[in-house]
């Protein structure tokens, strides 16, 4: 290990823990890890998943990733342990947001995963391509998380940044609600097959494909779902409405309104963003900053807002006055209405084509 080797600490070495582990160290980060299952972090040290088990006060990054019952208490351990910045891996946001004060703690979630559980399905291609939230609140420390952006960005993250009760809001409709209905028609096919025994030989290719999440683990959602009761609740009420109205259309023939609401699902299907790779796609975006808390979060959420990918950022400071220069690389098919946004906003951004 060289002595510029950046370090990086793991608290929960499950699967999201184990894969990020095994994504920053094949960028060259040395790596410690511990659960509060000894024999977990043991056996990541085992698999080559870690570097060293235990905790490192050299770390300059933190990673939580504990079931939510624990969060809290593991997040300000890692404050405690470390003096760099320490972010988690929860899937609900305002709550944790709200109750730990601390400059250093911005709150993630990335939303990867799989059916595999426990550090053996651990894998850092989990996170190429995922969205992984970050949801600064006004007191985090903005270089910290500009330089968490970057981490993530390299591990092949879209990230986006938002603020914790828009995100909770949003991954009740995309997430939560999605996994409660796989799980409900999944049941519903289950309680059918103790009469109709040959049905689920006939569950094909759609079927198995809207309801592979409901084989994820029972016991997260727990949590989940009740940390996040009122927005879940909410979908599921709206969800609840048109599946009242589907029902009317399907009960009175009404081929025009089938007609429009499929065409509606498939075009927003379709349109689902997809990630570019491809460097003759790609503008930066030169942003001049005062040096003022809270910029860095801002403009980043002023791009999510806009519903502009962020592929990488950088500060470059400047050496005269009190501001900085904001680098931001973005698509050039998205550029134009992020420059509106940020001009209507007060900024004066310029481009330069990457070469």
């Amino acid at each position: 290990m060289t002595k510029n080797t950046r370090r990086a600490q793991i608290i929960g070495t499950g699967l999201i823990g184990g894969s990020i582990a095994l994504a920053l160290r094949s960028r060259g980060w040395h790596v410690t890890g511990r659960d509060v299952d000894a024999r977990r972090s043991e056996r990541a040290l085992e698999l080559g998943v870690l570097d060293a088990v235990g905790s490192d006060d050299a770390a300059e990054l933190a990673f939580v990733a504990v079931p939510a019952s624990a969060l809290e208490d593991e997040i300000h351990n890692a404050l405690s342990e470390t003096k760099g910045i320490v972010t988690d891996t929860g899937s609900v946001k305002t709550a944790v947001a709200s109750n730990i004060d601390n400059p250093r703690f911005i709150p993630g979630h990335p939303m990867a995963g799989s059916e595999q559980e426990g550090v053996e399905g651990a894998n850092q291609a989990i996170f190429e391509g995922a969205v992984w939230v970050l949801t600064p609140t006004s007191g985090s420390d903005d270089l910290g998380l500009r330089d968490l952006q970057t981490i993530l960005a390299s591990m092949g993250c879209d990230v986006v940044t938002m603020t914790p009760e828009r995100h909770d809001a949003l991954v009740a409709i995309v997430s939560h609600v999605p996994h409660l209905t796989a799980a409900s028609l999944m049941c519903l096919a289950d309680d059918r097959a103790l009469d109709d025994a040959p049905l689920l030989r006939l569950a094909a290719g759609g079927f198995r494909d809207m309801t592979r999440i409901a084989a994820g683990h029972p016991e997260i959602w727990l949590d989940i779902c009740e940390e996040n009761k009122d927005a879940i609740v909410s979908v599921l009420d709206e969800l609840s409405n048109r599946i009242s109205n589907i029902r009317q259309i399907v009960a009175h023939s009404d081929r025009t309104g089938l007609t429009d609401m499929l065409s509606q699902a498939r075009k927003a299907r379709t349109n689902l963003p997809s990630r570019y790779v491809r460097p003759q796609e790609l503008v930066e975006v030169r942003i001049p900053i005062p040096d003022e808390k809270g910029q860095i979060a801002n403009i980043t959420m002023l791009a999510a807002d806009c519903d502009v990918n962020v592929a990488d950022i950088e500060v470059a400071h400047s050496a005269e006055g009190a501001q900085g220069i904001l680098v931001l690389v973005v698509a050039q098919a998205e550029v134009q209405r992020f420059l509106a946004v940020l001009a209507g906003q007060g900024y004066g951004p310029t481009t330069r084509e990457l070469a």
